[in-house]
């Protein structure tokens, strides 16, 4: 009797199937096992992982290492993740300064336009000229409101007031007439004195209107075509906020620098196109699929979209010991999306949402990586390993084990970095195809959208389902459900947003609103799983079609998740294509195909 273990290397987990056969044929499945991988895949620093999740296995057989015959390995293709900015790395704001933090309780309403002086310095000021009043911390609100009407009286067009304590209302309400009051500007002492500002402070329940329009701004400050075009990325950081404060600085002030996004050029089989990142993903991606299959991808030398290629080339040379020259690029998955980037000028830590193109790169390594790893084992236990084949193939064969599936089938391996597919004929031939993108780049979507800057809490939003807490003993679910409770919920989730994860409630430490954190994530598993899921299948169908595809199977470990299989199969059902999760020998679900598909390799050789 031999027994063998496969072992699945995967971007997220490494999972391991084991069984036990005779000279002829399996005679039983033992066990599975999956842990979190150690280090990036396809590299040396998976081995200590791989060790556990065998170690796992064995112990739920009550078996020994020592009597392990033969472990078989994946072909493991590292796939690394990241952003390329089609726009800028800082925001271009020229004599301007901008406070936006929209303060949950403005007082009054209305738009004041004024010049900018402290409290103490009104007895000084004239008669009719108007004015935007500071007050610094320690002044009593009564002693403010004292003071902004006794320069009322005296004929000071007191237009606005911004003021460091949370004293807004109480301000406000003790007034002669109604004007703009923003409060809780922490950085109070940074307003600059003595310049041009407006104050805007929309009425309850809606946003402002004047400082979050370019041509409002142009208006208010009298600016020229070419000084308007320099204040959209205020207006566009002040979009949905309830009040905002403009300043104009002195020429200088502000410095900008810019980093251009800069053009990628795709090497394929079918020749070279350059293609420029602001162009947008759709434009990048219609470049790769037209030069398909990509043997290499390089970005313009000093730009944003370089720097981030040639990061990832440097860390799998470093990762794997080969030459930097060595390292291709053998596929790219772009989407575009927004990332919040920190407005130069901001007096109150404002950010805008700029667009960008999100990236993912498949480096293209040589099998001296994974024979590394095999050998790493061999010394550490003593055990015979082989790298039995590539992924997608072997998740084929372990497909095949869901009930109710045959020949022919193609299969989805939705994983943490990288999609695969594959397709095998009744006469067995097998077609696959390994493509950059899949769970961890919906993280990385979610995260620089909302942005949290928080990876794990991004991974929670991706995989659990969110709710909004509406009082101590209720809550509402994101699909317009309520939950009643008997007893009381944590105060500190009170009116949040959370994630239900393992019956928990983690609150998300935004104010964005449920309805958007929804939002960002069902479109970064669109942008992500239903594109891959669609380019990859229409590579491996046989005629290039993919209506020439009768059934799919949903397999790996976002498979899981609770709404990615329900949209790339609501996707493919457009096609007339059956699709489903698949049910690995028939009690593992989705997970566990390739690490099955190993095991199965043993008698047969690779698929």
């Amino acid at each position: 009797m031999t027994i063998v273990a496969g072992v699945d290397i995967g971007n997220s987990t490494t999972e391991v199937c084991l069984a036990t056969f005779d000279s002829l044929s399996l005679i039983k499945y033992l066990a599975s096992s999956i842990i979190k991988t150690t280090g990036i895949k396809g590299t040396v620093a998976n081995v200590p992982g791989i060790v556990i999740a065998l170690e796992e296995a064995l112990k739920k057989s009550g078996l020994k290492m020592s009597e392990l015959d033969e472990i078989r390995l994946n072909e493991a293709t590292p796939v690394i993740g990241d952003l390329a900015m089609e726009t800028i790395t800082e925001t271009i704001i020229t004599e301007s300064t901008m406070i936006g933090h929209n303060p949950s309780t403005p007082g009054g309403v209305g738009l004041g336009v004024g010049t900018t002086v402290w409290l103490s310095q009104l007895v000084g000021i004239i008669a009719g000229e108007k004015v935007l009043c500071v007050i610094p911390a320690g002044i009593d609100f009564q002693e403010a409101a004292d003071a902004l009407n006794e320069a009322m009286t005296r004929g000071i067009d007191v237009q606005g007031v911004i003021v460091k304590q949370d004293d807004a209302v109480l301000i406000a309400n003790r007034l002669k007439r109604i004007i703009p009051v923003v409060d809780e500007v922490t950085l109070i002492d940074k307003v600059p004195l003595g310049m041009m500002a407006a104050v805007e402070v929309a009425e309850a329940g809606q946003t402002i209107t004047t400082l979050s329009n370019p041509y409002g701004i142009a208006t208010v400050f009298k600016l020229s075509a070419e000084e308007t075009k320099m204040v959209v990325p205020i207006a566009r950081a002040l979009i949905g906020n309830r009040s905002a404060v403009v300043v104009r600085t002195p020429a200088g002030d502000v410095k900008a620098r810019t980093i251009s996004a800069g053009f990628i050029t795709v090497f394929g089989a079918k020749g070279k196109a350059d293609i420029d990142v602001d162009a947008g993903a759709a434009r990048i991606m219609a470049t790769v699929e037209r030069v398909q299959p990509v043997l290499d991808v390089q970005g313009e030398a000093g730009t944003n979209v370089s720097g981030m290629l040639e990061r990832v080339r440097q860390v799998m040379s470093e990762l794997t010991s080969q030459p930097l020259g060595e390292m291709k690029i053998q596929d790219v998955l772009a989407v575009d999306t927004f990332v919040p980037q920190k407005v130069q000028g901001g007096l109150a830590g404002e950010f805008a949402l700029e667009n960008a193109v999100a990236l993912s790169a498949m480096v293209k390594t040589s099998r001296l990586p994974m024979q590394q790893i095999a050998d790493q084992l061999t010394k550490n236990l003593g055990l015979r390993v082989v790298i039995a084949g590539v992924e997608a193939n072997m998740a084929i064969r372990g497909a095949l084990t869901t009930p109710g599936t045959d020949k022919p089938l193609a299969i989805l391996d939705m994983g943490g970095g990288s999609t695969d597919a594959a397709i095998i004929t009744r006469d067995e031939r097998v077609l696959s195809i390994h493509l950059a993108g899949a769970g961890d780049m919906v993280t990385m979507l979610i995260n620089s959208e909302l942005g949290l800057n928080d990876f794990d809490l991004s991974e929670d939003i991706k995989k659990y389902p969110l709710a909004k807490v509406e009082s101590l003993f209720h809550i509402r679910l994101e699909d317009g459900t309520v939950r009643f409770y008997e007893h009381h919920l944590p105060p500190e989730v009170f009116s949040r947003v959370v994630i239900l994860k393992a019956g928990d409630m983690v609150p998300i430490p935004t104010n964005h609103p449920l309805d958007k954190v929804r939002h960002v994530r069902r479109e970064a598993k669109k942008r992500v799983f239903v594109t891959n899921a669609l380019r990859s299948l229409a590579r491996v169908a046989p005629t290039g079609n993919i209506r020439h595809i009768d059934f799919v199977v949903l397999v790996g470990g976002s498979a899981l998740d609770f709404e990615v299989a329900d949209m790339v199969t609501d996707a493919l059902a457009e096609y007339g294509i059956v699709c489903g999760r698949g049910n690995i020998r028939g009690s593992e679900g989705p997970r566990n195909a390739v690490a099955t598909g190993l095991v199965l390799s043993y008698l047969g050789g690779e698929a």
